[in-house]
């Protein structure tokens, strides 16, 4: 519990509502021709950007709780840092330590999971290390080796998101060759099965359940397309169809003498090795629920299942996990509830959970249901550059009506163009989702100033605004037929933050190591309430000549 906040010594809150909007991937890149962000037309932004108060906060490595300045931000830690205002070390640096450590192979559940006839790893293999990274695996594996596992199965996920778009067999094929150079005549180590994250098991917010019964079918019950060898599937696939990616990759089943590999049966034990929680529940879920009713799983094997850290600490999904998450207390939004202030948070399904759990410091639900309202926006299950405006006007259409009823101190929203029709790697499609945000800016603004109050525009990674992939020198690389290659991850860049105040009284004033972390004691602060101990300072201050007046 925490208590109420004492009103800030030089802000007060305004007549309206302080509205943070978020806009989801859109970072600040160099202006190239592939940066979306600054190509589209977006005339409100630029406007608000040369005439209002402005930041650039940093969005990855240790100012959001990973690792090195090499880590690229995602959503999740994004909105924890937001949320939390301030930084907790996330699941790749506890993961990363706890492996480096030793600590991860001395726990009960280490244990329980090597007792078993066949240990099967499941997961997204590569080194993006924003859901994953594949030196968690190959670490696995070792210690499967050291503790006497006979038999291990891998069902790996393919990335082509967060690293380039067909860069799987760079990291399958060395995977194949670690796992026979593991096999024995008494050890038999192999890839059970696979496919595409976006196309099996790797689904979130119950957006499209069919996903995660693809993947249960190709890990579970060996249905699937059959080849000798993951590395055959893929190529296999990228013959079949020149312009598919990792990402959207079939399933298929690993296969000896016609018969899969690596089927997930009774006595089994199975470890999910991805980190982060999203995209991880639902997939837990059919693989550990005893009342799972998604879809028919058909005879459920009975195994012990473990993730590789506990995906959702309000539902206790998994039960079992390897390495305990981030403890996230005092959260921005508890201290609006504790002072009384009143919310209303939107986005559509496929942001709805980092602008409510990941804000909330990975709690589901309400923290008080008298004084939040909360709302999703069914997002289209089609892909997101097919419809690159997606739900951007229904959820600003949902904020606009809470600024304008007056019942609400705090609008908080989430517009996932950026990130969404971003990772799909296609430029043109991009622009126009940035041209869709940017009305949805404008409506946000004209809202805000006729009711008095406060919108700060940020956002929680870069994405957008660089859609080619570069060498570390800059160059652009370039495909065979002398086309740039799409870039489908996140960057490393910085996001913007603006301020839009009618009434001029408040503006930021930022250091240069400024971070998104600070959004947190930002928004408090516009609500005419104290910095609470141990946030990170807030970027809003009277404005000097409005004070001097």
């Amino acid at each position: 519990m925490v208590a109420k906040l004492p009103a800030h010594l030089t802000l007060v809150a305004p007549q309206g509502p302080v509205v943070l909007c978020i806009l989801d991937g859109v970072g600040l890149g160099l202006g190239g021709p592939d940066d979306a962000v600054t190509t589209a037309p977006t005339p409100h932004l630029d406007r608000l950007r040369a005439t209002c108060p402005t930041a650039s906060l940093v969005a990855h490595g240790p100012a959001v709780g990973l690792p090195s300045v090499h880590d690229m931000g995602n959503s999740e830690v994004g909105h924890n840092a937001m949320g939390a205002g301030r930084v907790f070390e996330q699941g790749a640096k506890l993961v990363q330590d706890a492996i480096a450590s030793g600590e991860a192979w001395q726990t009960e559940v280490w244990q329980k999971l090597v007792s078993s006839g066949t240990l099967h790893l499941n997961g997204l293999v590569s080194d993006g290390n924003v859901h994953s990274h594949i030196d968690h695996l190959r670490a696995m594996i070792d210690r499967a080796v050291l503790d006497g596992v006979i038999r291990l199965r891998v069902h790996v996920l393919t990335d082509g998101r967060d690293v380039p778009a067909r860069s799987a067999l760079s990291y399958i094929r060395p995977l194949e060759e670690k796992l026979a150079q593991c096999s024995t005549d008494a050890c038999d180590y192999a890839i059970a099965s696979g496919g595409g994250r976006m196309r099996i098991t790797m689904d979130r917010y119950e957006a499209d359940w069919a996903m995660v019964e693809r993947g249960y079918r190709a890990h579970v019950l060996g249905e699937g397309r059959h080849f000798a060898s993951a590395s055959e599937a893929i190529e296999t696939l990228y013959g079949e169809d020149p312009e598919t990616h990792d990402q959207w990759l079939e399933p298929f089943v690993c296969v000896r003498d016609g018969q899969p590999v690596g089927r997930i049966l009774d006595g089994d034990t199975v470890l999910f090795f991805n980190f982060r929680g999203d995209r991880a529940i639902e997939i837990s879920s059919a693989l550990e629920g005893d009342r799972f009713d998604r879809f028919d799983r058909g005879d459920a094997p009975d195994i012990f299942f473990a993730g590789m850290m506990q995906y959702d600490g309000d539902l206790r999904l998994p039960r079992n996990f390897l390495v305990p998450p981030p403890t996230i207390d005092r959260t921005m939004g508890e201290y609006l509830v504790a002072s009384g202030l009143r919310s209303f948070v939107v986005s559509e399904t496929q942001k709805y959970g980092h602008v409510t759990y990941f804000f909330n410091g990975n709690r589901s639900g309400y923290l008080d249901d008298q004084l939040e309202t909360y709302v999703e926006i069914p997002s289209d299950n089609i892909p997101f550059d097919q419809r690159p405006w997606m739900k951007a006007a229904e959820i600003t259409d949902a904020a606009i009506k809470a600024i304008e009823s007056g019942e609400y101190d705090h609008v908080r929203l989430n517009l996932a163009n950026g990130d969404m029709v971003g990772h799909t790697g296609n430029l043109e499609a991009t622009r126009i989702a940035m041209t869709a945000v940017d009305h949805c800016v404008a409506r946000l603004e004209h809202a805000v100033r006729a009711a008095q109050g406060v919108l700060i525009v940020t956002a929680d990674h870069g994405n957008a605004e660089e859609m080619w992939m570069r060498t570390q020198g800059g160059e652009v690389l370039q495909s065979e037929d002398g086309a740039p290659v799409a870039r489908m991850s996140h960057t490393l860049h910085p996001v913007p933050a603006i301020l839009i105040d009618p009434t001029g009284e408040r503006t930021l004033g930022v250091a240069e190591d400024a971070g998104i972390a600070q959004i947190g004691a930002t928004v408090l602060a516009l609500l005419g309430l104290e910095t609470p101990e141990g946030y990170l300072p807030s970027l809003a201050i009277p404005t000097p000549s409005w004070r001097d007046a």
